[in-house]
């Protein structure tokens, strides 16, 4: 698919086994939810962007995201160390997104960061097909790290959903992929392949509710010598479609919609996550988070990342059920307005 936007101004909708080539919100046929065509600047204002990046390993936890929010260009980096429990984070916010690129071409193209003397950027090659986290931030920390998809049995999660009365998302998601690089930080100097790091990353974009909540988690790790990566979320993709799925040494497979069970209020208490079909049933350990609250009128966010382990059981159809034992990963619950 070259586009996402089809002639009549309307997105295609459902799963892809291909990403769109192009996000071409501009093309979009935008209307009030009483049927008025919207011009450029509601196009530009309603339009929200973000890509995230994520490290797993025993010895360290990295989550790296940027986020284009019209008024504002957001990004947040931190490195978790499991053994010492050290932590080191970072977030920046700039104001209408100046010192921010952002590229609509999920696999070919460029969003970075800049801040002073630190800089964030996500790279997404066509040829070979890879995916690179590049971070450089003034108290000399350093991550350069990638991982790729050139296998021909692996299938990132595509979906597009209607959102609202007048909006769609397009997001792209992969888990359970080998992850390379390098990592130079206080908490240490660490080869990715040699700590055998994988890696997990979300593409997302559209005409998102203008005020919506989700909780989503995601895992990667190997389990009896084989990968494994979850994706599930709750509350923002499930319009016609959900981008509940798993992966198991690259294979996609599908699951049902999913109920978060936590306490709001206590975060780092255990979380139980369960699908309806039965394949997925989960508890959560925390082991500590990245939490960011904004509340600009216009914008406002209460988020909160939060890392740690992950056991129980996933029941693939028809085949042996997959054991969960400690696995880390991350879950997330996030209000905004925008």
């Amino acid at each position: 698919m070259e586009r996402l936007i089809q002639d009549d101004g309307q997105p295609h909708y459902g799963i892809f086994t291909t990403p769109p080539k192009r996000i071409n919100y501009r093309d979009f046929d935008f209307r009030s939810p009483m049927g008025r065509r919207l011009g450029a600047l509601a196009k530009w204002r309603r339009f929200h962007q973000f890509q995230y990046f994520g490290l797993i390993s025993e010895q360290l936890i990295v989550g790296c995201a940027l986020a284009n929010l019209s008024l504002a260009g957001i990004g947040f980096v931190y490195l978790f160390h499991p053994p010492s429990g050290r932590m080191i984070e970072r977030q920046f916010k700039l104001p209408f997104g100046f010192g921010t690129h952002f590229s609509q071409q999920p696999d070919d193209g460029l969003c970075e960061l800049r801040s002073g003397r630190n800089l964030l950027r996500l790279e997404n090659r066509p040829s070979p097909k890879e995916k690179r986290l590049l971070v450089e931030l003034d108290d000399g920390t350093r991550i350069d790290a990638c991982f790729s998809e050139d296998e021909p049995r692996f299938q990132p999660m595509c979906i597009s959903t209607p959102a609202a009365v007048n909006g769609w998302v397009y997001a792209q998601k992969v888990a359970g992929v080998r992850c390379a690089g390098e990592v130079r930080s206080s908490l240490g100097d660490f080869d990715l392949q040699r700590l055998g790091a994988f890696a997990h990353h979300d593409w997302s974009a559209g005409y998102m509710r203008p005020e919506t909540h989700w909780n989503w988690a995601c895992l990667s790790g190997q389990v009896a010598g084989r990968r494994l990566g979850l994706n599930l979320s709750c509350g923002v993709n499930e319009t016609s479609y959900t981008e509940n799925c798993y992966w198991l040494d690259g294979e996609l497979l599908k699951v049902d919609t999913v109920r978060f069970a936590f306490d709001r209020q206590r975060p780092l208490h255990p979380w139980c996550i369960s699908s309806q079909d039965g394949q997925v049933a989960l508890r959560f350990e925390a082991r500590g988070q990245h939490q960011e609250r904004m509340n600009l009128g216009i914008l406002a966010s209460n988020f909160k990342q939060i890392f740690g382990q992950f056991s129980g059981v996933l029941r693939p159809p028809g085949r042996d059920e997959v054991p969960v034992a400690n696995l880390w990963g991350f879950v997330e619950d996030q209000y905004v307005r925008w």
